[in-house]
């Protein structure tokens, strides 16, 4: 009874997981939209501007930060759909189990690495050592040597910190996708159909 009990609070957590991955890659969805519109509208009036002899000093600079956003983005998409690449030398010789388990041992490595990347990115930006210096981003450089929040970029003047944050959102999105990935590889949830992307035979093609 108490096993049964486990093995059903197991597959919640697991559904669960799949759920917010769901989640996660509809906003996923609709920002790379934003983003490969804004693109392409930056790229279009970057042209004209320059062909009219009035250029746009800073479009550049926004056109790079596009590709940097849709590059993570985009990358963080790709883990849940499985659309990553995938080295078979190994499990092209192994049993349809052994095969399972060696995939199920890839994801959970994926997973680690993105889990540490979180962690890098918690670490790095310092949310509650910025806080307990009331958010005072000069007074907090001077006593940690940390200058990400003073910092702004070259043209577009943002704060530097704001274009840097796609790195803790790409590390938590790519790691849910990870997680939900490696609950469906360990046979605790029936893989998700995924809606939204038009995939064809892609995953059959990469992975």
């Amino acid at each position: 009874m108490q096993d049964a009990v486990h093995v059903k609070r197991l597959h919640g957590w697991a559904r669960w997981l799949q759920q917010a991955s769901a989640a996660i890659l509809r906003v996923e969805r609709v920002a790379l939209m934003l983003l490969m519109g804004a693109l392409t509208l930056t790229i279009l009036l970057n042209v004209v501007t320059r062909y009219s002899g009035v250029p746009i000093y800073w479009v550049d600079e926004a056109a790079v930060y596009l590709v940097v956003w849709l590059c993570f983005v985009g990358a963080s998409a790709m883990t849940r759909l499985r659309l990553d690449f995938a080295v078979t030398l190994l499990t092209d010789y192994l049993g349809e189990r052994m095969a399972r388990r060696v995939k199920a041992l890839a994801t959970a490595g994926v997973l680690i690495f993105g889990l540490a990347m979180l962690a890098m990115c918690w670490l790095w930006m310092d949310p509650l050592g910025i806080a307990r210096y009331g958010f005072d981003a000069r007074e907090y450089a001077a006593e940690s040597f940390n200058f990400l929040y003073t910092e702004r970029t070259q043209t577009l003047n943002w704060p530097t910190w704001l274009v840097q944050l796609i790195l803790p959102l790409f590390a938590l999105g790519f790691s849910t996708h990870a997680a939900a990935n490696l609950v469906e590889d360990l046979g605790l949830q029936p893989r998700a159909t995924i809606a939204g992307f038009d995939l064809g035979s892609a995953e059959e093609t990469v992975n």
